[in-house]
C-alpha cells in the first residue's frame, strides 16, 4: 500500500484552517482508505475529534422509515464510540431533539458545544443521499457552518463520486434545472486523489518483490501504467490476476506478456467496478461526450456539466485533451457498446490467416464489406450510439478476427475527425521465431453537407503511418450521407498511394 494521507495532501491544511470541502473521485480510486487514515491520524495526534462515516447506510431507499438526517447521527454516534475517542469528546446520547430539517443540525452542534477538542467530521459516499433529503442535509450544513459563534463542527468534508452540485444536477445534465441556490456553496475546494504516477505503480510492485522476491521487469511495469494509466483499482486489479487468478510461480519473473494476458482477462471479466462504469454509457449525458469521442467528431450542445461527471466518473482523462482515461476503459467502453453486433457475427477466424500464420487483410476487407452490404444498415438503425455506429459495427467485426490472438490499440479524441487503430498480431518468422504482424487502420465518415473526407483521411493516414514506421495502410470511409448511393452501389476496395507514397487500401463502405 502508498501511503494513503499523500494521496489528499490538501486536506490537512484545510482542516486546520476550519474548512468545509469535498473530496471526490471515481469508486475505486482509494478516497475511502485515504479517509479512513486520516480520521486516524488526527485522532492519535490527540488535537481534534475526528470521526469517519459512509453516508451509505443512510442512502434514500423506499424502504428506510427514518429520513436521512437521523440516520446520519446514529451512524456518527455508532461510529465515534467504536473509534477510541476518549469518552468526553463523543457526541450525546440520546442526541437532543428537534423538528424535522433540523435534527443534524440540531445534533452536531450539541456535539462540537460538549466537545473539549474540535470536531471534524469525514462523510464518504454522501452521493447515496438524493433528492430532498440530500437538500436538507447540506442546508443544516451550511446554517451550522454559518452560525458562528454557535457551536459546529471545526470541518467537513464530503467525499463521494461526483462533486455536491454534480449531485443535485438532473440526469438528463441539464444545468438550468440546478437546484437553486446550491445549498452547499460554502465549501472551500473541492479536490480529487490524483491517479498513480508511474514511479508510484514501480513503488507498490516493488513492495510484493520486497516481500516474495518475485520481480515485475521494467516492460511489465511500463505495460501496467500504460494500460491503467495509474487508475488506483487497476493497477491492483493487473497485479492480482497475474499473482492470484494466473499464479504465475515466485520463481518467475512478471513480464510485459504476462501484464497482456491480465489486461485482457480483466476486460473479458468485466469485474464489478468495470461493470458499474459500463452501466453508465446508456447514460444521456456520458453519451454526449463518447459518442464525439469514437467519432473524432467536434462536441455540439454539449453542457460543461456533462464533461465534469464524466470525469468525475473516471470515465475520460481529467485534463485536455479529452480523451478517454486509459486504454482499459477504451477496450470495456467498445466491446460494451459493440458486444450484441459482434454476437451475430459468426466465422471461422482461420479463413483470415495466411499459410505462415499472418492476418490476411485484403480477406478481413473483402468479408467486411459482404457483412456490412447485408447487415449494415439494419445494424446501424438499432445503435444507440448511433453516430458512432460505423465505428462500432468494424470494430465488433475486428474484434471476432483477431480476439484471444493479437492486440487492437485504438486512439481517439475530440476534433480529430477519426479513429486510429494498430492492430498488432504474433505469427512465427522463417527462421520460427516469433515475430509481429502490424496493421493501421484510419476510420472516417462522410457526413451531409462535408466535403468528401478521403483527402483529409490520406494526409492523417500518413502522419499514423510515420509515427507506426509503416510503410501501408488501410482508410475505411462510412458514408452516412441521406443522399448516398444504395449499400451495393457505393462500397468498393482500390488501392491507392498517399501523398507521402504510402500505399493504402481504401474502402468505401
Amino acid at each position: 500500500m502508498l501511503p494513503p494521507i499523500a494521496r489528499i495532501p490538501e486536506a490537512r491544511e484545510l482542516i486546520d484552517e476550519e474548512k468545509y470541502f469535498v473530496i471526490r473521485g471515481p469508486r475505486q480510486s482509494g478516497k475511502t482508505t485515504s479517509l479512513l487514515a486520516l480520521a486516524a491520524e488526527l485522532r492519535d495526534e490527540g488535537e481534534y475529534a475526528a470521526v469517519y462515516i459512509s453516508c451509505e447506510s443512510a442512502s434514500t431507499r423506499p424502504d428506510h422509515a427514518a429520513p436521512a438526517e437521523v440516520r446520519i447521527l446514529s451512524v456518527i454516534a455508532a461510529n465515534a464510540r467504536d473509534s477510541g475517542l476518549p469518552q468526553e469528546c463523543l457526541p450525546p446520547e440520546p442526541w437532543p431533539e428537534a423538528p424535522g430539517g433540523n435534527r443534524l443540525l440540531r445534533g452536531l452542534s450539541a456535539w462540537a458545544r460538549r466537545c473539549p477538542r474540535p470536531v471534524v467530521l469525514l462523510m464518504d459516499e454522501i452521493d447515496a443521499i438524493q433528492g430532498d433529503e440530500l437538500i436538507s442535509v447540506l442546508r443544516q450544513l451550511r446554517q451550522g457552518h454559518n452560525s458562528f459563534p454557535v457551536p459546529f463542527p471545526h470541518s467537513v468534508a464530503l467525499c463521494g463520486m461526483r462533486d455536491v452540485r454534480d449531485c443535485m444536477t438532473p440526469s438528463d445534465g441539464d444545468p438550468s434545472r440546478l437546484v437553486d441556490p446550491v445549498p452547499f456553496n460554502i465549501l472551500a475546494e473541492s479536490m480529487r486523489p490524483a491517479d498513480f504516477t508511474f514511479e508510484q505503480v514501480a513503488e507498490l510492485y516493488g513492495q510484493h518483490t520486497d516481500a516474495t522476491g518475485q520481480e515485475f521487469t521494467a516492460h511489465a511495469i511500463q505495460r501496467a501504467f500504460h494500460a491503467s494509466q495509474g487508475q488506483p483499482w487497476l493497477v491492483n486489479a493487473l497485479a492480482h490476476e497475474i499473482i492470484r487468478e494466473m499464479r504465475i510461480p515466485e520463481s518467475q519473473s512478471i513480464t510485459d506478456e504476462h501484464m497482456n494476458q491480465a489486461v485482457e482477462r480483466l476486460i473479458v471479466a468485466r469485474a464489478v467496478h468495470l461493470d458499474s462504469l459500463a452501466a453508465k454509457l446508456r447514460e444521456d449525458r456520458v453519451q454526449r461526450i463518447i459518442e464525439p469521442l469514437l467519432t473524432g467528431a467536434v462536441r455540439e450542445n454539449v453542457y460543461d456539466d456533462d464533461l465534469a461527471y464524466t470525469r468525475d466518473l473516471g470515465l475520460v482523462t481529467q485534463k485536455p485533451p479529452v480523451q478517454v482515461a486509459n486504454p482499459i476503459y477504451q477496450e470495456v467502453i467498445l466491446r460494451v457498446l459493440s458486444q450484441d453486433v459482434e454476437a451475430e457475427i459468426q466465422f471461422d477466424r482461420s479463413a483470415f490467416l495466411t499459410q505462415d500464420g499472418r492476418l490476411d487483410m485484403p480477406t478481413i476487407l473483402q468479408r467486411f464489406l459482404t457483412f456490412w452490404r447485408r447487415n449494415g444498415e439494419i445494424l446501424q438503425s438499432r445503435e444507440t450510439y448511433h453516430e458512432a455506429a460505423c465505428h462500432l459495427i468494424f470494430m465488433a467485426w475486428l474484434h471476432r478476427v483477431v480476439n484471444g490472438g493479437g492486440v487492437i490499440d485504438r486512439e481517439y479524441a475530440l476534433g480529430r475527425g477519426r479513429m486510429d487503430i494498430c492492430v498488432q498480431w504474433p505469427y512465427k518468422d522463417a527462421d520460427g521465431k516469433r515475430a509481429w504482424q502490424w496493421e493501421a487502420i484510419e476510420l472516417k465518415v462522410h457526413r451531409p453537407r462535408q466535403p468528401d473526407p478521403v483527402e483529409d483521411g490520406l494526409h492523417q493516414l500518413d502522419g499514423y503511418l510515420d509515427h507506426l514506421d509503416l510503410s501501408h495502410g488501410t482508410l475505411i470511409v462510412f458514408d452516412r450521407r441521406p443522399t448516398a448511393p444504395p449499400l451495393l452501389e457505393r462500397t468498393a476496395i482500390e488501392q491507392l498511394t498517399s501523398p507521402r507514397g504510402h500505399a493504402v487500401t481504401l474502402v468505401q463502405a
